[in-house]
């Protein structure tokens, strides 16, 4: 049974988003506020935390900036009344996994957690090797380094995410729509340049060449 989180200082949204995760099976606990929501992530993981960000004291952008600070593993869908780019963009490269505006259809927000929950599993008695090599790069999967031969760097998790999917399909072009889907969980273009931010932290850590830009197509690591 996945267990979640629920962030808000709503109490009946808190309320309605509980019954309605609990009622599909879930394992839910409950946050009333930025503080106790902040707390409660960095002292133990789950398996997604739904974060609103408009809250008195502290708050989302702030409890998703910590969290990841302590966790960057930790997946967070942000669910929240504000749907300005600006506000989409920043939680997007803070490194939410996902964002749904209110208001919202059930439905659609049970979608997204089933798609961001299908993305973090691993197949049983499947284990990933501890360091990947392509491309010339070396993947720490423990430390979240990449190595381009100049010695190792930190990735934070969405860079982490983004680069080991380019050394997946090493070789092949990679689009925008498809990184947005499989390294954000944004099934469909929420009109940020995301993608391209996160390809040029990559490439400012990395190398300008690490990454090869193919016009109008997308991105792609080339065969070393």
């Amino acid at each position: 049974m996945a267990r979640l989180l629920v962030i808000d200082d709503e109490p009946r949204i808190v309320d309605f988003l509980a019954r309605a995760l609990v009622a599909h099976g879930f394992a839910v606990d409950r946050a009333h506020g930025g503080a106790e929501g902040l707390a409660r992530t960095c002292a133990e993981p789950y398996d997604l935390v739904v974060l609103d960000l408009r809250m008195p004291h502290v708050d989302g952008l702030a409890v998703l900036e910590g969290t990841l600070a302590i966790r960057p593993e930790q997946r967070v869908l942000v669910l929240s009344a504000l749907a300005d780019v600006e506000t989409k963009v920043r939680a997007l490269e803070l490194g939410a996994c996902d964002y749904l505006t209110k208001p919202f259809a059930t439905a659609e927000l049970l979608a997204r957690i089933g798609a961001q929950l299908r993305r973090a599993a691993v197949a049983p008695g499947q284990t990933a090797p501890r360091v990947e090599r392509r491309a010339g790069i070396e993947l720490d999967l423990d430390r979240r380094t990449a190595d381009a031969g100049s010695g190792p760097v930190c990735l934070s998790s969405r860079e982490f995410e983004l680069l080991r999917h380019l050394m997946v399909r090493q070789g092949d072009v990679c689009s925008r729509e498809e990184l947005l889907k499989e390294v954000w969980g944004c099934e469909f273009d929420p009109g940020t340049n995301v993608v391209d931010v996160g390809i040029r932290r990559l490439r400012c850590k990395l190398g300008a060449d690490v990454v090869a830009t193919i016009r109008n197509v997308g991105y792609a690591l080339e065969a070393a």
